[in-house]
């Protein structure tokens, strides 16, 4: 697998998404990775094609558990309180399945800087090596304070902030974001009506 070293954010982006699979997170519909089918469309939505997962082949039972202990590794990590422990756990999933670093043309041509996995790897060491270049990418660029909890009182979801605002509050915006807006509008409703209420 090749990992474009200057694009960061696909890896975080997968740090993201792999945290909040879990039925810890996703309370309205439990655990996302339910099984190894899950777990092929979980890649396919993030466009991530693995060396360890040769065309037609699918993950196993034993590739998805291993996922899932990468998952409990990465939320530890996004929930680090210290920018040297992010840095050092980013490091460890950076170097389970990193071959090294190289020079190589990409699709038009251009000299970018990859990190490579090792022939043989694991689905869970690529995702690793994926995730943990990601996260020092964000770690380098952007700062620890980029590894953020979800900002819903509902929510225990943690993500990684790469937008360039740096403004994001929720793990996942569309679902946290519209409960925590809906609520606050019901509860303006609740607030009104009891004024009227209380008016008459």
């Amino acid at each position: 697998m090749k990992i474009l070293f200057s694009h960061y954010t696909s890896g975080a982006a997968v740090a993201t998404d792999l945290v909040n699979t879990s039925a810890h997170v996703r309370t309205d519909i439990g655990e996302v990775l339910t099984g190894p089918d899950a777990l092929t469309t979980f890649l396919a939505e993030h466009d991530t094609r693995l060396d360890a997962l040769p065309p037609g082949a699918a993950p196993t039972t034993d590739d998805l558990t291993a996922v899932l202990t990468l998952r409990q590794e990465t939320r530890a990590l996004l929930a680090a309180t210290s920018e040297d422990e992010a840095v050092e756990g980013a490091n460890h999933l950076a170097a389970r399945a990193t071959s090294g670093l190289s020079l190589l043309r990409d699709t038009e041509d251009r000299l970018q800087w990859y990190v490579t996995t090792a022939p043989g790897a694991s689905v869970a060491d690529e995702l690793a090596a994926l995730i943990g270049t990601g996260l020092l990418g964000v770690l380098h660029t952007l700062g620890h304070s980029r590894f953020r909890p979800c900002q819903s009182p509902t929510c225990t979801g943690l993500f990684v902030d790469t937008s360039k605002a740096g403004r994001r509050c929720y793990c996942i915006p569309n679902l946290c974001g519209n409960r925590l807006h809906v609520a606050k509008h019901r509860a303006r409703q609740q607030a009104r009506q009891q004024a009227r209420d209380a008016s008459r």
